[in-house]
This record gives structure tokens, sequence and C-alpha cells, in this order.
């Protein structure tokens, strides 16, 4: 009977796993960082290397911001909204790296519109606001328009990791975060101090103008001020150009999770 027992117990579940809802194979999927699937490239827009190059990369990223870097490439057959897919898709996969619907930023490709969008969600939403995706974005444009995805893909990749580890509020792009500004900033100043250690190492000049100036004799004698001409100058103001329109911002899922966005064409 206990023989019995055992194997009945075996059969039952077995049999509970097979009736497992997708949606909870998918979650936990996603709590296995080895099998997590990241780049969803529906479109076939990708070679079988630049995938397996692009999910390594997108590993590396992600372990080190601890945030999800998603890529799903889709033809939209359906026609919806780029925006509403990436929600859809969000709502229905339960991406996140520290939990199911947790850190993700996610970069969906509409071939059929020829549209992009990025979002973040919870830490990459704070850390990447619809400002700095829009950056992100602009960046990668022109690479999509001109159908190189694999390095569009990969400068996503390595801006989002760029751009997490710079606090909220600060611009990623500030020259003076340039190691290079900073040590020719650096030499500059050495070479002025220097400088002016050795100007100072030669002596104080004591003589001036009023050495040999008589004070009581000297001054002004006349002075005129007299009109010769006006000139105008006209400059066209050149406003700046952004790769490719677009802009927008994020909002909330269908499911109450918000997030920030950019959305633009290619």
């Amino acid at each position: 009977m206990r023989r019995s027992g055992l194997i009945l117990s075996v059969v039952f579940f077995f049999f509970a796993v097979f009736l497992a809802s997708p949606m909870e194979m998918k979650t936990a999927m996603a709590l296995t960082p080895e099998g997590k699937q990241l780049i969803f490239d529906e479109a076939g827009l990708l070679k079988q290397e630049e995938y397996h190059e692009l999910t390594t990369l997108a590993k590396q990223y992600g372990a080190h911001r601890e945030t999800d870097i998603i890529i799903l490439t889709t033809n939209n057959d359906v026609n919806g909204d780029v925006m509403k897919l990436t929600e859809d898709f969000y709502d229905e996969y339960g991406p996140g790296y520290d939990k199911p619907h947790g850190n993700a930023v996610i970069l969906t490709l509409d071939m059929n519109n020829r549209e992009v969008y990025l979002a973040g969600f919870y830490k990459a939403k704070t850390y990447l606001d619809d400002e700095r995706l829009d950056k992100i974005r602009s960046k990668i444009t022109p690479d999509l328009t001109s159908g190189d995805y694999a390095l569009a893909f990969q400068t996503y990749m390595q801006t989002v990791d760029k751009y997490m580890g710079y606090e909220p509020g600060v611009n990623p792009d500030n020259p003076l975060f340039n190691v290079w500004v900073q040590l020719g900033a650096s030499c500059i100043i050495g070479g002025i101090i220097v400088a002016a250690m050795v100007i100072r190492s030669g002596g104080r000049i004591t003589i001036n103008r009023s050495t040999y100036e008589d004070a009581n004799t000297s001054g002004i004698l006349d002075r005129r001020d007299q009109y010769i001409r006006t000139t105008v100058t006209k400059q066209k103001i050149q406003r700046q150009q952004s790769s490719g329109s677009g802009g927008g911002g994020g909002g909330t899922t269908g499911g109450g999770h918000s997030h920030s966005g950019s959305r633009g064409s290619f």
C-alpha cells in the first residue's frame, strides 16, 4: 500500500507540472538567469551569431546593473501601437532581474510602422527616465535607419549600462565626466601652476610707471568723443535636429506597472 501511495504521489506531481500554465512556466524561467531569454527577434533581423553575442552582452550588462536588458523585434502584423505592444509584453511575459515584473528596460522595434520604443520599469524607470531614453534612442536611430540592427542593439545595451551608472538628474553625457577631458584639464591647471611658480622664482619687479612720473604735472590735457557709424550684424539661429522624429514618454501598463519611455521613427 505504501509503495502504491508513493507511485500515485509521483504521478500526481508530474501531472501537476504538465498542467502548469504558460505564465507559471515563464515566471519560473524568469527566475533562472541561465535559461532566461532576453532577445525576442520575432522579425528575424539577427543572424544566429549576432543573437548569441547580444544575449551574452545583455546578461553581462544586466547583471552589472541588476536589470533585465531586453530586445523585442516584431513585424506587427496586427498593426498595434508600439507602446502598447511593449506594455502588453511586460504584463504577459513578466521580465525582471530581481523578480517577475521587476527591474527591466525594453527596446521594441516595430518593423511594420518603422517605429522604436524604449521603456524602463522600476529601477530602470528611475535611472533611465524619459530624457535619458531619448538620448539612447537618438544614438541608435542612425544605425536602425541604415539597417545595422546588431550594432544599434549593442549601442543600446552599452549606453544603458553607462547611463545607469550615474545618479538620476545628472547629465551622463556631460563632457566633465569624460576621462580624457578630466586629464586634459588637470594638465592645463598643472601647467598654469608651474608657470606661475617659474615666474615668481625670478624675483619681483618693483619699478613701474609711477616711479618716474610726476603726479603734479601729469594729466589728461583734452578729451573728445566722436560718433562715426553704427554696424548691425544679423545671424540665423540654427535649430538642433534630432535623429529620428518622436519623443513621447512613459505611462502605465494594463497590469498597473508604470514606466518611463521614448518613441520615434527610424
